[in-house]
């Protein structure tokens, strides 16, 4: 066996070693994460802040931000309901084709946006499947909300459910068991066991659902036909500003997007640290 200082230095590196390799992470962060920050905030507030706060009184600008904000109240709930019951069906059940299941939660992680956007467009444009039935009836999915939302709802779905499989399967079905055979229902054995014991990972799935589907480009820019005022969400709006060289108020819209990051950010660690701390508290039990 290896005494005390052989395993200390077999595990720990030189100084210089550790310093290096915390120097190159920190450049590295700073070069791709830290300074682009900086500069949208910076050219978003080039002009003053009067500038800044105009930039939110357009029509189009604020067309976009409710837009965004619609997308989201919607995709992220329809997301909420899939991911708590397909992860709920993958680690509490065995059924056949479970591992298809799987697979297809992970598809639009390895599937582009943009990708996607065109199936959708093929599917319910004007010229796709179902288009002309779809007109037929008066109903317009592409170049309207209704595929904004398909789009972002399509690459948003794994996220949920995938905090939650890992976490209830590593759980087992030990605790719903108890519940049921003490005279739970179903539904008030998941209401009052199943649920409370996954909320840190539920709500952190949410979290970054939320902050994907307002930020989401690629697939919004396929469905959405870019019509200024109705069907551009925030992302496409900047490029839109940006492409008009208005700098000011493509980095102002930005800016909003940046926030939106640094609050996912701050409640992701947050939720990292509580998450963290019942895993622990559930070990020690």
């Amino acid at each position: 066996m290896l005494d005390r200082s052989s395993r200390r230095r077999a595990t720990t590196e030189a100084f210089s070693t550790r310093f290096l390799l915390t120097l190159a992470a920190l450049v590295f962060l700073g070069l791709f994460l830290v300074l682009p920050l900086v500069v949208v905030f910076v050219e978003a507030f080039r002009n003053g802040a009067g500038a800044y706060f105009t930039s939110f009184q357009e029509p189009d600008a604020q067309a976009a931000i409710r837009l965004t904000l619609t997308v989201a109240a919607i995709a992220v709930p329809l997301n909420l309901v899939f991911g708590i019951a397909a992860s709920w069906a993958v680690a509490k059940f065995e059924f056949r084709g479970k591992s298809l299941l799987i697979t297809f939660i992970d598809l639009p992680f390895s599937v582009s946006p943009v990708v996607s956007g065109l199936v959708f467009v093929l599917l319910f444009g004007a010229q796709g499947y179902f288009g002309s039935w779809l007109k037929m009836y008066g109903v317009q999915v592409i170049f309207a909300l209704p595929g904004i939302v398909l789009a972002t709802v399509f690459v948003t779905f794994p996220f949920v459910a995938r905090e939650l499989i890992p976490l209830m399967q590593d759980q087992g079905t030990t605790d719903e068991e108890a519940a049921l055979t003490l005279g739970a229902s179903g539904f008030m054995t998941f209401l009052t066991v199943t649920l409370p014991n996954v909320r840190w990972a539920l709500l952190y799935g949410v979290l970054l659902c939320n902050a994907r589907a307002m930020g989401e480009f690629g697939a919004v820019a396929v469905v959405s036909g870019h019509i200024r005022g109705e069907t551009n969400t925030m992302p496409l709006h900047v490029e839109i500003l940006y492409n008009e060289y208005n700098f000011v108020a493509a980095f102002a819209v930005a800016s909003l997007l940046a926030l939106l990051a640094l609050v996912t950010l701050a409640a992701k660690s947050f939720l990292e640290w509580r998450y963290g701390e019942s895993i622990a508290a559930r070990g020690a039990h």
